[in-house]
């Protein structure tokens, strides 16, 4: 019955959040705790469905040249790096400020949804700010267990790169960090590999179904506003579950 209730709230929001291109690890590491689920082993199964969610992906962005490595190169390497330090340190920061950390985050992707993206105010292409970003959101990731690609994004673009060429960077970046935050938490929390079979084939069915409706039925507007509405009320109930 537990693997159904998971295998159901997975499929259901991975479909959600594909439908706005974006991953459902962020909205399941949050909603897991609140069945019961140990928070460390909610945030290592939504690394293990970020990776898997955007393997396929960036290979095929890969493969059709459309990914510059010369760029994703730094951001690949510092991510590498420091998701499985976040990880690791996470064992050692009380559960009650990671939810807070979480929620801020929470926040923060639901209000970058509902802002129209704009041409860059700046231009700066130094190699070292994609070090600094990909170290940052390394740590973020590994610490709450979720996508940096909401914050990698619009920083690319405010930078003055292309927001295409961000978002195919972002794809291909984001198994490489995902995997080594995953296999960190392995070291210290109890992996129920059912159930990760479960959530796995939950979140790559979510995301072919919301792929397809995304197509055939909604604005990518209203898809938006939809998921930006969904976080803001998770955040809200997270909150009032802190006091």
């Amino acid at each position: 019955m537990e693997l159904f209730i998971y295998f159901s709230l997975t499929l259901f929001f991975s479909t959600l959040f594909s439908m706005g291109g974006i991953g459902s690890a962020i909205v399941l590491v949050s909603i897991f705790p609140l069945t019961g689920m140990p928070l460390n082993l909610a945030k290592a199964l939504g690394l293990f469905i970020n990776a898997v969610s955007t393997f396929s992906g960036s290979i095929l962005n890969f493969l059709r040249r459309d990914l510059d490595l010369s760029f994703a190169l730094p951001l690949v390497i510092s991510t590498l790096i420091s998701t499985p330090i976040g990880a690791y340190l996470s064992q050692y920061i009380a559960e009650y400020w990671v939810k807070w950390v979480l929620i801020t985050l929470l926040l923060l992707s639901a209000s970058l949804l509902l802002v129209q993206k704009k041409q860059a105010k700046v231009h700066y292409t130094r190699k070292w700010i994609l070090y600094y970003i990909g170290t940052c959101v390394g740590l973020i990731s590994g610490l709450l267990g979720v996508s940096g690609g909401s914050i990698i994004v619009p920083s690319l673009i405010f930078l003055g790169y292309e927001p295409k060429k961000a978002a195919y960077t972002v794809s291909f970046v984001i198994p490489f960090s995902a995997l080594g935050g995953f296999f960190t938490y392995l070291h210290f929390v109890q992996m129920n590999w059912l159930l990760l079979l479960v959530v796995t084939i939950a979140a790559l069915l979510g995301g072919i179904i919301g792929n397809r409706i995304m197509h055939y039925r909604l604005s990518q507007k209203q898809v938006k506003q939809l998921l930006a509405i969904v976080l803001y009320l998770l955040a809200v109930k997270l909150t009032i579950n802190q006091f």
